[in-house]
């Protein structure tokens, strides 16, 4: 990973004044006299007798109702940050309610996906795009202050400056909420999770400071009774002579070396090092260890070499070594690389120069892997370029053998972690696998699939994969597997090792297409250019008065939440920490959070990077409510359910997921509402009013609710990569991105899009775009055009009543029925719309993970269900409740709860 340049007269940066700077921190009114309600659409009074009890949301087909009449939702009411919505659906009928169930009048009701059920009118709900639009208006270009006790940060998607002012900034640590109850009884009550999404390595945006790195004999050493980081966490005591730590409560003596005096609390060399003034920094360890390596092993089976799809493969890999390598002498890398192919055997190559030519090493008994030799088989780059070429070339002329010898993936893993082991080195294992995927002594049968009974044998890997990802996590292996043989349901998935590694699985259909050629070659550079961190470790310290209770992610869980081991860490993963009360808190010192990631860079420096933060601590859960957001909650309860969903049947996930959103709002409306509101009044907290959209999303994920079109390996897909996204990707994974593309008008770009690097608003040949639309259906016009994207897809929707010369300018055709749904390229055509919408495109690629498929979607056809999953408002054809009937659902539980 690139670090900054070792900086050792560090000062710290005065803040830069920007005109209107305000505080973010909302003005609170006394608990007494709660904020005035904000009307949006309202539950009938009769809901005062219903029972006490949560009804699970029904994930299946709904039963039908009549429209009763909607209140307004007065659109002049603004969502000041010192008001609370209130969404008042008070005439609705609930007649024969029960402890597990009601029931409504059979008459009919319209067949839309979008329209609810109970009459609610969806387009008068809590809006995503709304929220992300105001926050845009808020934030969009200032100055966000990260400093003790801080407020509530702009949202991820808001593209504004991150200054850390003593506060790790929202980019590498967003707390569930930043004001923690003080007693313990309270954070139960409100059943709003405690907790903090982490992603130590985290890119900082232009404009940001890089994190600062200093050396390790020149920082002031932390406590040495936990082993807690220097951090402004440290209250100085007797004139600067010894700090207290709030993460054990004792206080260590101040070596003389390191001594100075203090001012008004802070010492007075506090500017000019950034352990004592800033909340993220980074130390450069005086031990080095090796550097990361690069071996690559390929599937030679005869299955493998009769795809026809060697000789690309090898193609591609060679010219990955060139550019690494550089064009000029004084460019040459001296990163090591290796080759071996493998079927049922092992093929080593010795790569060393000083040999005529490379010498083949084949290994028949694999049961006790063994290396013949260690010398040649890791060799600096720029000494083996044209040896590694010729061997690259051979491999792809190589005849299939009579014998049809099977591979084994796992093998190859085996192969390459010995290889490891005997260089003593981290690094990436690329595995390029073509043949069928062999199934393991546990065969995962589809019909498993859909009984919660046997969910742990679905998403659970076997006992063998585990094991072997346990080493390679110890050695530092990260694994990377490119499969290019498509399996249906039932065979063995080879993603387990890959993605507990800090790897990756990517698939492919065929590599006869270009498309998909252009696809691998794309993601086989990201792969092995990307920076990433070896020999993780990341151990996590908080205020004596909590524990750590959970770690979830992509991770290999131990009996230590408090200390996580990753074999490679990127900069776009993230872990959840989940906190629960020893004893009750001090609302004046608040809650310390420090997270120590310890790790090798890929030239063997090893660095440890520290972020803490400070949060608040208060009496009232109004407090706590207030700063809370919807987003860093999802990213939560989503890293939670995903890892629980290891072992726990998958009904319970989602009944766990509905009474737990249903007791938090109706603790909010108990404890931290006003008593003028009618029992028919559903009221939300500011800043979580979305997150009964975001849940429901959540709830009929793929993941948690099978469809009877998904496959086993779709879903394990899936769960491995959303568990490691950061709010930002899981935001908007969970609410996808509909952006119009046939009516633009000028307007910048970032309005939604900024997050993403490679976006510039400069760029003439970029879209202007309109605000994004809602997830709904009732958003896509049949005469326009729709790219929606989200983290894993990016769908080209096309409405059947689409203008023919727009047609021809983006198709290059001017009839709708020319058109098939698929995958597509866009003609390069030298118009306005095509130039546009082909860079918004790749600036999209550009942003995501892997390079994702452009899929061509005609409206009306049965390949539509891809969409009607991204259309989260909707009833999704898995057979998952609209927006407006799960929100509705929840007020009718809550009110049972209060009742």
């Amino acid at each position: 990973m690139e670090v900054p340049a070792i900086n050792q007269n560090f000062t710290h940066q005065p803040p830069q004044p920007w005109a209107g700077q305000r505080h973010r921190t909302p003005a609170m009114p006394p608990a007494c006299c709660p904020p005035p309600p904000y009307h949006y659409p309202n539950l009938n009074q009769d809901h005062r007798s219903a029972a006490v009890s949560v009804t699970p949301m029904a994930d299946t087909t709904v039963t039908s109702g009549h429209r009763p009449q909607l209140l307004y939702w007065d659109p002049s009411q603004q969502s000041y940050p010192d008001r609370e919505p209130v969404l008042d659906i008070s005439h609705m009928t609930t007649q024969g309610m029960s402890q597990r169930s009601y029931s409504l009048p059979t008459s009919p009701v319209t067949n839309s996906k979008t329209e609810s059920r109970y009459g609610l009118d969806p387009q008068l709900l809590p809006s995503v795009v709304q929220v992300i639009k105001e926050d845009k208006i808020q934030w969009e270009g200032k100055v966000f202050v990260s400093e003790s006790k801080s407020s509530v940060p702009p949202l991820s998607s808001t593209q504004c400056t991150l200054e850390d002012r003593g506060n790790a900034t929202p980019r590498f640590i967003r707390c569930t909420s930043y004001t923690f109850p003080v007693e313990a009884q309270s954070a139960q009550k409100s059943h709003l999770p405690l907790g903090a999404i982490v992603c130590p390595l985290a890119r900082p945006d232009k404009g940001e400071r890089d994190v600062p790195v200093c050396e390790a004999g020149d920082c002031v050493k932390g406590c040495v009774h936990c082993g807690a980081f220097m951090s402004p966490a440290m209250n100085w005591q007797d004139c600067g002579q010894r700090f207290y730590c709030p993460f054990c409560d004792k206080l260590t003596e101040v070596p003389w070396q390191s001594y100075q005096p203090t001012n008004q609390g802070r010492r007075v060399d506090c500017e000019k090092k950034p352990e004592l003034s800033l909340g993220s920094y980074e130390i450069l360890e005086k031990q080095t260890g090796k550097a990361a390596v690069l071996l690559m092993a390929i599937d030679i089976s005869a299955s493998a070499m009769r795809t026809g799809q060697l000789d690309h493969i090898c193609q591609q890999i060679s010219s990955q070594l060139q550019a690494l390598n550089g064009p000029d002498e004084t460019d040459q890398s001296d990163l090591r690389v290796g080759l071996m192919t493998y079927d049922s055997r092992i093929h080593l190559y010795n790569l060393s120069p000083a040999l005529s030519r490379p010498h083949m090493m084949v290994i028949t008994d694999c049961e006790e892997l063994e290396l013949p030799v260690v010398e040649g088989l890791l060799v600096p780059l720029k000494d083996c370029i044209h040896i590694a070429e010729r061997v690259l070339q051979e491999i792809a002329l190589f005849n299939p053998e009579s014998e049809n010898r099977s591979s084994s993936q796992e093998l190859s893993v085996s192969a390459g972690l010995k290889i490891l082991q005997a260089a003593g080195s981290p690094g990436k294992l690329l595995i390029f696998h073509s043949s069928p995927v062999s199934e393991g002594t546990n065969q995962k049968s589809s019909s498993g699939f859909f009984s919660s009974s046997k969910m742990k044998s679905i998403f659970q890997g076997p006992d063998s994969s585990t094991s072997l990802a346990k080493e390679c996590v110890n050695q530092g292996c990260s694994v990377h597997m490119f499969l290019f043989s498509h399996q249906e349901v039932g065979g063995a998935w080879p993603g387990h090792i890959p993605f507990l590694t800090g790897g990756g699985l990517i698939c492919y259909n065929s590599l006869q297409s270009e498309m998909e050629q252009e696809r691998f070659r794309t993601d086989l550079s990201r792969c092995v250019n990307m920076q990433m961190a070896f020999k993780v470790q990341l151990r996590v310290f908080v205020s004596k008065e909590m524990r750590i209770s959970g770690c979830y992610g992509s991770i290999i869980a131990g009996s230590d939440s408090c200390c996580v081991s990753m074999a490679a860490l990127d900069w776009r993963t993230a872990l959840a920490f989940e906190f629960t009360h020893n004893k009750s808190l001090d609302e004046t010192r608040g809650v310390a959070i420090q997270f120590v990631l310890s790790y090798s860079n890929s030239s063997g420096e090893n660095r440890t990077r520290i972020h803490t933060v400070i949060l608040s601590a208060s009496h009232q859960l109004l407090d706590t409510f207030r700063s809370s957001q919807a987003e860093t909650l999802l990213t939560f309860y989503c890293k939670k359910m995903y890892s629980l969903a290891l072992e726990s049947p998958l009904q319970s996930l989602r009944e766990e997921l509905q009474t737990e959103v249903t007791e938090m709002l109706a603790c909010f409306r108990k404890h931290s509402c006003s008593t003028s509101v009618s029992p028919g009044q559903l009221v939300l907290p500011q800043f979580l009013k979305v997150v009964p959209v975001y849940i429901n999303s959540l709830r009929k994920s793929e993941v948690l609710l099978p469809g009877l079109h998904s496959s086993v390996h779709q879903r394990l897909q899936l769960r491995s990569l959303i568990v490691s996204m950061d709010t930002l990707s899981t935001a908007s994974q969970f609410y996808p991105l509909i952006l119009p593309l046939g009516m633009m008008k000028p307007a910048s770009l970032c309005l939604f899009l900024s997050p993403l690097q490679s976006v510039s608003a400069d760029n003439a040949n970029m879209p202007s775009l309109r605000e994004a639309l809602r997830c709904t259906v009732s958003s896509l016009d049949p005469g326009a055009l729709y790219l929606i994207y989200c983290p894993l897809a990016l769908l080209l929707w096309v409405g059947s009543c689409v203008p023919s010369h727009t047609l021809l300018q983006l198709f290059n055709t001017n009839s709708f029925s020319f058109l098939t749904s698929g995958e597509i390229n866009l003609p390069v055509l030298e118009n306005s719309l095509s130039i546009s919408t082909r860079a918004l495109v790749c600036s999209l690629q550009s942003s995501a993970a892997v390079t994702l498929q452009l899929k061509l979607v005609r409206e009306g056809e049965s390949c539509a269900e891809s969409l009607q999953r991204l259309l989260v408002e909707d009833k999704s054809p898995n057979g998952g409740a609209s927006y407006a009937d799960f929100l509705f659902h929840l007020h009718v539980n809550a009110l049972r709860i209060i009742v």
